[in-house]
Order: structure tokens, then C-alpha cells, then sequence
């Protein structure tokens, strides 16, 4: 399966809120915000992924409040939200809460990415249950229904359909879950294994009655070099039907010529 949505091309970043300040990383959102980028995305970890293990680290659902206000057009969210760690009802006014304060008396901007969690060090130094990769991805198929449930049953209730992103690559059962509950699933695959995992998802859709078509893809966009396009890979994945292209800056060397570039592409090609 091939999508071939005619969606505009976006550029979304995702700051790793590690080894920075406060201070500096809510004006990296702004700055962002400022050149044109589409979607601002940090994850939701308790420490940092790469660099010291014990380096500077936020938690992201307390900064993904701060973005809300912070910004005025942008769209973000969490790539990913580790399920396990929130009650689903919970999860689910949180993200209600967030897209009001993004609404600024319009419409919220909050995407409610998603996945089932894989850091085992966040799970022992806070105290949750780390169990399996299968019971968390149960968890996650579990909760979704909840979520969108409790969304219904809020007052106020949202300011739009808030968007459910939901990450990974898993065919059996990740897969599935994209096709139930999506409106964007994110990608780490290169072409290749993007092209065979659309033709899982197709299945999956088919099963469940959903147009794939109805799916935003997004994958990560690596940049080799400040400011270098990979164009035959990012044209590639075009092809496929991506249109969401996620690239991922980390301090303390924070490289926004990559995420130029990326804007200037999207820009070419949206014309």
C-alpha cells in the first residue's frame, strides 16, 4: 500500500528537552516558531537519552503546558506520550486542558502523540512497572478507547478533534492501533521498510474498515550534515506519501541550519 494523499509537506522538530536550561529551550521553541517550522515536538522521558545519563532533563507534559502559551500558531506535542506512566483519564484531561491554552481564542493546537513506553530507566527510578514490551502495547490498546471517551465527557470539552499521533513501527499489534485510533502515525523507517510496513498497515486498515488515506504519515528526517539535504531520501519518502518530516535537535550544539534547510525544501516543494 502506497498513500498517496495530496497533504502539503510540514516540518516538525523535536527538541530533546535535555542539557539546556529552562529559559533556553522555551526561546528554541519560540525561535522555531519565528522561522516557519509547523510542529514543535519534545518526548517524554525523565532523563536524557543521550550525552551524560545524569545531564539537565524536563519533563515534558509541565513544558508542553509552557509551549502552550509560549507560542501562538504553532501546533505541538509529546513524540512520544509513555502511556503507562498517566491514568488514561487523566492523560486525556491533561491534553483537554493543554489545548485550551493553546486556543487563545481559537482553536487549540495540541497533537496528542502517543506510544506505549521502552526506557527501562524511567520506569525503576520512578517506581512504575516495566512488565513487557507486549503488556504495554496492551495497556496502550486498552486506553485509547478511555481516552477518547473521557474527551467526550469533559466540560468544557475540547476546542477540536484533538489529533492522536501515535509512533512506532510494530506490525502486530503498533500497526494495529494505527489503524484504530490514528490521525498520524510516525515512522523511524527508512524507505525501504516504510514501503513494506505501509503494506502491513493497508491490512490492518482493511480489517478495521479505515482508509488509509485517512492517515498523515510522518518519519524522522535526518540531516547528515548542517544544512545538507538528503533530497533522494526525503523525495523518496514523499513518494510514499509522508508529509510530516520530524527532524531532531539536541543541546548543548543546537543545529537550526538543518532545520532551514528542511523549511526551504518544504517550501520548493509545496509550491
Amino acid at each position: 500500500m502506497t498513500n498517496t494523499s495530496n497533504r502539503p509537506v510540514r516540518i516538525g522538530v523535536q527538541i530533546a528537552p535535555q542539557h539546556a536550561s529552562y529559559e533556553q529551550l522555551r526561546d528554541l521553541v519560540v525561535e522555531l516558531e519565528t522561522m516557519g517550522t509547523d510542529i514543535v515536538f519534545n518526548w517524554d522521558h525523565f532523563f536524557p537519552l543521550s550525552g551524560e545519563p545524569d545531564g539537565l532533563h524536563f519533563e515534558s507534559w509541565t513544558m508542553l503546558a509552557s509551549i502552550a502559551e509560549a507560542t501562538s500558531r504553532i501546533e505541538f506535542g509529546p513524540l512520544v506520550n509513555c502511556n503507562t506512566y498517566r491514568n488514561p483519564d487523566l492523560q486525556a484531561d491533561m491534553a483537554r486542558t493543554i489545548d485550551h491554552i493553546s486556543a487563545k481564542g481559537g482553536t487549540g493546537r495540541f497533537i496528542f502523540g502517543t506510544g506505549s513506553g521502552w526506557f527501562e530507566r524511567d520506569y525503576s527510578e520512578y517506581g512504575y512497572t516495566f512488565g513487557t514490551a507486549g503488556g504495554r502495547l496492551d495497556a496502550l490498546a486498552e486506553d485509547l478507547p478511555r481516552i477518547r471517551s473521557r474527551w467526550g465527557q469533559l466540560n468544557p470539552a475540547p476546542t477540536r478533534r484533538i489529533p492522536i499521533l501515535i509512533g512506532g513501527g510494530g506490525e502486530k499489534k503498533t500497526l494495529r492501533l494505527v489503524a484504530e485510533h490514528a490521525d498520524i502515525w510516525h515512522s523511524f523507517s527508512d524507505p525501504d521498510t516504510l514501503e513494506h510496513k505501509l503494506g502491513v498497515l493497508g491490512r490492518h486498515c482493511a480489517d478495521v474498515g479505515r482508509d488509509p488515506s485517512d492517515i498523515e504519515l510522518s518519519a524522522s528526517a535526518s540531516v547528515p550534515s548542517a544544512g545538507t539535504l538528503d533530497t533522494d531520501q526525503l523525495e523518496r519518502l514523499r513518494s510514499l506519501g509522508v508529509s510530516l518530516f520530524v527532524h531532531g535537535i539536541s543541546a548543548p550544539e543546537v543545529d537550526l541550519a538543518s532545520v532551514g534547510a528542511l523549511l526551504s525544501w518544504r517550501d520548493t516543494t509545496n509550491r
